[in-house]
């Protein structure tokens, strides 16, 4: 497959500290390349906006919040339509691909890209390719029309079909060229990217003027840099269903207890939004938070309290929490899928188990009930809110792509949205802080016991290094440059 982690960054520094981290574009590596004006200058639904294009010296900065001594830091530069385009319209040959797991959103991504190339650029060749990266060199592809996709937004998954792995980048840039694609949008997550990033450089490396641009997609909002993944107020919006529904059967019933598990394999997220948004919930334990079950301030201590206060309780617990006692317990051994990562016990059914078992033996009886509404949460139609965020994220790769930017994946940060290269994208996962606020409001909320030792404590704090990577006013990073 390569390595991800190849991709040129290009690094522009500036005056107080300054630091553009750009992203690939045709020039770079294509020499005597054309461009032509944007035809967006002629589009009546543009007409009456004030400033057309973006200024080529427009960034977005990765920290917002700054002391009057610190540094400017890292900035990106800003996504939207340039005043030059590098391809012609009728000479763009675009394909879309979806890889991954499923998340709201996907269809309107899709409908978006299609609709932004032909209404905004007159482009007529939009390619769906099927079943994710192997459908490059495995299945048909799809002939993607405004008319096709008129209405794709309204419906769960992805008309194009998914799958996990199939980075085999030589076969894909191959076929990339046979089918003379010259702009390839890529949605999916980290381990999409990682592949996107591979296909970048065999392009780069065969001198291809193929543009690659990403749209990040992960229900769990695990990727860094941007400020939160698309389809993610919908799963939050979604899983107040069930936690209503453990509520319900709690409270009806003498000790009850409500046990929802919900998606979050490496970091909690879901599970924090979710339990902020209901005030219905009395514990949310997710991955970055060691908990235990027995002894003083552990779990079952807290359960037996807070039953014999209310008479019920709603815990809700994400995939990825505890399973190190898990592993423990069921001496399990690693395994992982075709896009690397860890296969997960069922934390919720066993947690169920040992509590009824605990209980039992302390002759207390407790009425538990466990709901695990995870395919049910990411199979659905995105909400409004999502669905405008789509559309932003779409035209903000079209623009790019016709602007012959390249490499790239685009989200907002800080409010703003952005061109970010590929590395910093997969550098690392995006995990809940838990020294940070938000999860003392969660604390507050739920007046659950954090469970952390004085060990664990000092650990968290430890791990919280400068995201930019910037400490005053220094490149703490190693960076390859172009």
């Amino acid at each position: 497959m390569g390595n991800p982690n190849d991709t040129h960054t290009k690094l522009v520094p500036g005056a107080a500290g300054f630091l553009l981290q750009d992203v690939p574009h045709f020039t770079d590596y294509l020499d005597h390349l054309p461009s032509y004006p944007n035809p967006l200058q002629n589009n009546p639904a543009y007409s009456v906006v004030e400033q057309y294009f973006v200024d080529e010296d427009d960034t977005v900065t990765e920290e917002i919040v700054v002391h009057k001594e610190s540094a400017r830091g890292v900035h990106f530069r800003r996504a939207g339509p340039r005043q030059k385009v590098y391809f012609k319209s009728d000479d763009v040959n675009a394909c879309i691909v979806t890889c991954g797991g499923l998340c709201p959103g996907l269809n309107t991504v899709i409908r978006e890209i299609v609709c932004g190339l032909y209404h905004m650029y007159g482009v007529r060749k939009v390619l769906g390719i099927d079943g994710g990266y192997r459908g490059f060199y495995a299945k048909n592809t799809i002939t993607l029309t405004p008319k096709f996709v008129d209405d794709i937004h309204k419906r769960g998954g992805t008309i194009l079909g998914t799958s996990r792995g199939g980075h085999d980048s030589v076969k894909i840039v191959d076929r990339i060229q046979d089918r003379g694609i010259n702009q390839v949008y890529i949605i999916g997550g980290d381990g999409t990217h990682k592949g996107a990033a591979v296909i970048f450089e065999e392009i780069r490396r065969r001198g291809l003027k193929v543009a690659v641009a990403g749209i990040p997609k992960t229900i769990d909002n695990d990727i860094p840099v941007i400020d939160k993944s698309f389809g993610f107020d919908t799963v939050v919006e979604e899983a107040q269903r069930a936690i209503k529904a453990a509520h319900v059967e709690s409270e009806s019933m003498g000790n009850g207890i409500g046990l929802v598990k919900l998606m979050g394999r490496y970091c909690g997220f879901i599970a924090m939004y979710a339990t902020l948004a209901s005030r219905d919930v009395d514990c949310c334990l997710i991955p970055e938070s060691p908990f235990y079950l027995e002894g003083k301030g552990g779990l079952y201590e807290y359960i037996g309290k807070r039953l014999k206060q209310n008479g019920h309780m709603v815990i809700v617990i994400a995939e990825g929490a505890g399973q190190e006692l898990l592993s423990k317990s069921l001496q399990s051994v690693d395994q992982q899928d075709a896009s690397g990562n860890k296969l997960l016990q069922d934390v919720g059914l066993w947690i169920s188990h040992k509590i009824k078992e605990h209980f039992a033996k302390k002759r207390m009886p407790i009425n538990l009930k466990y709901i695990d509404p995870t395919y049910m949460i990411r199979a659905i139609p995105s909400i409004a809110s999502d669905n405008v965020y789509c559309t932003l994220l779409a035209h903000g790769a079209v623009h790019g792509a016709m602007a012959g930017y390249t490499g790239f994946t685009v989200g907002p940060v800080n409010g703003r949205h952005a061109y970010i290269p590929f590395n910093r994208i997969i550098e690392k996962q995006n995990k809940v802080v838990i020294t940070d606020r938000m999860w003392a409001r969660l604390l507050s909320s739920t007046n659950q016991p954090s469970f952390l030792k004085p060990r664990d404590i000092a650990e968290a704090k430890k791990e919280k290094y400068p995201a930019n990577g910037i400490l005053d006013g220094k490149i703490v990073k190693t960076m390859s440059m172009n």
